[in-house]
């Protein structure tokens, strides 16, 4: 067995063993990483920017010791010296391996940086900010009449708007004496109106009458992508939406990774607060400059995140999240300043309100999802469903709402696929196989072409993202290369060579680059095992909320979340992600959490809304429902081992095949006429 050092990279997930000595850009290029570099490894263009990790990692089986990468060199000294390296980061080109290494490529080292597609969708809001700019005349000094300005002020502000409760912190104070004077004793404020109190905080003040747009932000913090909605808070016009990797995925892709990650390393949970808290100020500076503001004008931000990093933004430990009974520090919405958070890009005294937690798994971003979709306000039973690396579930009608998490873990977004990547320009997010040939064809981000258009060439194919290994593993069952239980038949028996042999199993072959220097792109078996666990996960979620609902059918469905507005309908329907319904009863919300914390920050009556609502929605744990494993095996068939899809059938026919060698062919009632009837 190789004693050489063991590399992982995050977030790709790709790891091999390299001889000691051996620098992290060498590994990364024979390991197919997408790590920079222009300069060709001499220490010039700092391209190849790593943040290396150390403590234990279980998620990965390894502890990461001090001496992992060789000591800091000259080369790298220079650079900082000239023009500075982020604490804690190295160059690729120029540390070399000593020991098992975690390393973790940031998204500016990265060729194909992800696209996080979450922008912000058209959506009526009925606009009640909680900051919003008030004019008024303050009342002289007087020499007779001892009062500070700020005790003047408020008296303006009482007399003139009926504000009162009025306070302002230090970074106002600091400036209202000088704006007084300057604005001959007239100023704009802008006035932050409590949602959970009747407190009005100075968020800002303007010498003389104050015209500028004022803005404030719409966070959605996810495990995976931290998105921002850039908001007028006059209008409601969104001014700008960006989004960035988390920086958290170095300490674990799935968010149990990540508190066991607190748990074995003393500590970990302050590392893992303060990187996201530094992507948080550093999205804010790329938001302000896209949208042509300067950041001091945003003087409130809204957040919507699941549990576990509700706790990490807060700079709460995790780890009681990670045991039943799964237990909150707290589940109400919160009012805070940015600065509580160290939050510093933003306006020094800006606001911040995160949205309430429904439970210990279902966290504000589901409750942000409520909101957003009012499933309690439905005549209708509707499945709203939020898919992600920990996907959310909302079932409900004007009658009772109920609301499930359920760990799909990270193969939706292409990782744990073996050709699998995040997406970004080059990835397949389309496929589509003719089921008479078996011949496929597929669309890649970047490229509205398919690929046996004339006009779509042969830019680089980098490999598949979330929603292309949904809809190849869909294509695969509808055409006869798949069976129900999620076997790749041999060549023989699917009729096509495109099927190859990996050892005792089967590949199906999406994209041979070899002609075209690009990589080979194949489904799995191991593929469709990734993808079966996360769907059966999904599906059993959904089963458990009807079975405490008392059906066996919804009327609708709903996908949310950037993910879920990729997917494909009729695929999922296929693989058996959600329940059997009529195709035109399956619609996309887009990223209905970030709608929601929209509708927050331009509506006080909202904020208070829904920490109402979330009281009323009834939880229901899959960790200890008896149910979940019998649900979650039977939805490992594709699409489903006893779940009848009538609607499906209506307009698809999957292939009766089976390509169980070992003679057992498929299960179920029909069993016997399976097996004669199984593909030769």
């Amino acid at each position: 067995m190789s004693t050489d050092p063991l590399v992982i990279f995050t977030p790709s997930g790709k790891r091999g063993r390299f001889a000691k000595g051996t620098p992290v850009l060498t590994a990364a290029r024979q390991l197919g990483v997408d790590l920079d570099s222009v300069c060709g490894g001499r220490g010039i263009c700092s391209k190849c920017q790593v943040a290396p990790s150390y403590g234990e990692f279980p998620k990965h089986g390894v502890t990461v010791r001090e001496g992992a990468l060789s000591e800091w060199n000259s080369v790298e000294q220079r650079y900082d010296d000239i023009r500075g390296l982020p604490k804690g980061r190295r160059l690729g080109c120029q540390a070399t391996v000593q020991g098992d290494i975690v390393v973790d490529v940031p998204p500016e080292s990265q060729v194909h940086r992800q696209v996080v597609r979450k922008a912000a969708s058209l959506r009526q809001i009925v606009m009640d900010p909680a900051t919003k700019l008030y004019f008024v005349h303050v009342t002289e000094p007087d020499m007779h009449e001892p009062s500070g300005d700020l005790e003047r002020l408020a008296v303006a502000l009482k007399d003139e708007w009926g504000i009162e409760d009025i306070h302002a912190p230090l970074p106002v104070l600091a400036k209202l004496q000088k704006a007084l004077r300057k604005g001959n004793w007239e100023v704009t404020v802008a006035v932050h109106r409590g949602s959970l109190d009747t407190r009005h905080r100075i968020v800002d003040v303007f010498p003389g009458f104050h015209e500028a747009r004022i803005f404030g932000l719409a966070i959605d913090l996810g495990s995976t992508t931290i998105a921002a909605h850039l908001c007028d808070l006059r209008t409601g016009e969104v001014a700008a939406s960006a989004g960035v990797m988390n920086p958290q995925i170095r300490f674990g892709e799935d968010l149990m990774s990540r508190v066991s990650y607190a748990m074995m390393n003393p500590g970990g949970e302050v590392e893992m607060t303060a990187s996201v808290r530094a992507a948080i100020d550093d999205l804010t500076d790329q938001i302000a400059t896209e949208a042509g503001i300067e950041a001091d004008q945003i003087l409130e931000a809204v957040f919507v995140c699941n549990p576990v990093m509700h706790h990490l933004l807060l700079g709460v430990d995790p780890v009681e999240l990670g045991q039943a009974p799964f237990a909150l520090a707290t589940s109400d919405a919160m009012e805070l300043q940015a600065r509580d958070l160290d939050l510093t890009r933003m306006n020094d005294a800006a606001q911040v309100f995160v949205l309430p937690c429904i439970a210990g798994h279902v966290g504000a971003d589901a409750a942000a999802v409520a909101l957003s979709e009012e499933p309690g306000k439905s005549e209708d039973l509707v499945l709203i469903v939020d898919v992600g690396t920990n996907a959310e579930l909302l079932l409900g009608n004007t009658t009772r709402v109920l609301a499930c998490s359920s760990p799909t873990g990270p193969a939706f977004e292409g990782a744990q696929i073996s050709s699998g990547q995040r997406a970004a320009p080059g990835a397949i997010e389309r496929v589509e196989i003719d089921p008479e040939t078996k011949e496929p064809r597929f669309r890649i981000i970047g490229n509205e072409h398919w690929s046996t258009d004339e006009g779509f060439g042969h830019p680089r194919i980098t490999g598949i993202c979330g929603s292309g290994i949904i809809e190849a593993v869909a294509e695969m069952r509808m055409a006869g290369i798949l069976d129900d239980k999620g076997l790749i038949g041999s060549a023989e028996q699917t009729g096509t060579p495109r099927c190859v042999a990996t050892g005792r199993t089967h590949a199906y072959v999406l994209y041979d680059g070899a002609r075209f220097g690009g990589p080979l792109i194949t489904v799995t078996q191991g593929d469709i095992r990734a993808i079966q666990l996360a769907k059966s996960a999904l599906y059993a979620g959904a089963r458990l909320l009807m079975d405490e609902m008392g059906v066996d059918r919804v009327d609708r469905i709903t996908l949310a979340g950037a993910f879920g507005a990729h997917i494909s309908p009729k695929h999922a329907m296929v693989l058996g992600m959600i329940p059997d319904a009529p195709l035109d009863r399956v619609r996309s919300a887009g990223n209905a959490a970030g709608t929601g914390a929209r509708i927050a920050l331009c509506s006080v009556t909202a904020r208070r809304d829904i920490a109402r609502i979330v009281r009323q929605i009834t939880k229901v744990e899959t960790a200890v429902a008896p149910k979940f494993q019998e649900h979650f095996v039977n939805a490992n068939a594709i699409p489903h081992a006893t779940d009848k899809f009538t609607e499906l059938a209506q307009i698809v026919t999957l292939p009766d095949v089976s390509f169980n060698t070992g003679g057992g062919g498929s299960m179920g009632e029909d069993g016997r006429r399976r097996r004669r009837a199984r593909a030769k």
